[in-house]
């Protein structure tokens, strides 16, 4: 919301061949809305009627078309250039394209340097509870082709909803490939993230998801130990 000053440096980086944008307005008191429909005419603007990012996520994901959704924050510190790299990764046989400030290649302009100490120690217990490879974790410039929806079933509304992403498609056995990507600093406005507050939250979805998948192992060794024996 209140992105009006930072959409003219989005909207020119993204490719002229892209199907459609679809800009996630959480109640603007600026002129965000037609400051988008001056720059994109054919943009299309979803109310948001919730609150959080994860519900600006869920609501955008649900109006797409595309067979691919990328995601991109309207805040200026994406490059919509990279968008290419994203998409190929996809066409080439990846169904989940992750950006990644900390692979080869990638950087950021944005970080403090506690903002990398928790975000490193968060992106180590998810490798190492669920056996993923992620060089980042915190990071929301991604792109996946939208049967992926269907496997990872987003419930919550926060900033945490890039973390439940990216453990969920782990979860689900989909092909996952990191991209470098460039963060720059947001060229107007504050943000909304709270390091220590957000920083509890990703860990509290962590925990969540751990225990989910130990229940569900246990049911499955459950069921496996019931049918031993049985006769067909």
């Amino acid at each position: 919301m209140n992105e009006a000053e930072n959409l003219p440096y989005v909207f020119k980086t993204l490719p002229a061949w892209i199907h459609e944008v679809v800009l996630v307005d959480g109640n603007s008191t600026d002129n965000t809305v037609e400051v988008a429909r001056e720059l994109w005419p054919d943009v299309k603007v979803v109310k948001q009627i919730g609150k959080g990012k994860g519900d600006a996520l869920i609501t955008g994901f649900a109006a797409c078309t595309g067979d691919i959704i990328v995601m991109v924050d309207a805040d200026g510190s994406a490059d919509g250039n990279e968008i290419v790299s994203y998409v190929s990764a996809l066409v080439s046989g990846a169904d989940f394209a992750k950006g990644s400030r900390f692979a080869n290649g990638g950087g950021t302009d944005d970080m403090t340097p506690i903002r990398k100490l928790g975000n490193w120690a968060l992106c180590t217990v998810v490798n190492r509870k669920f056996g993923a490879r992620y060089t980042d974790l915190c990071y929301g410039y991604n792109a996946f082709w939208r049967h992926c929806l269907d496997k990872i079933d987003l419930d919550c509304t926060g900033f945490e909803v890039e973390t439940l992403m990216n453990i969920r498609v782990v979860k689900a056995g989909l092909k996952v490939q990191e991209i470098p990507s460039h963060e720059y600093l947001r060229i107007h406005g504050a943000s909304n993230l709270r390091a220590v507050r957000d920083g509890l939250r990703v860990l509290k979805v962590i925990l969540k998801e751990r225990s989910n998948r130990r229940s569900l192992r246990r049911a499955h060794a459950v069921a496996l130990s019931s049918t031993r024996g049985e006769v067909s």
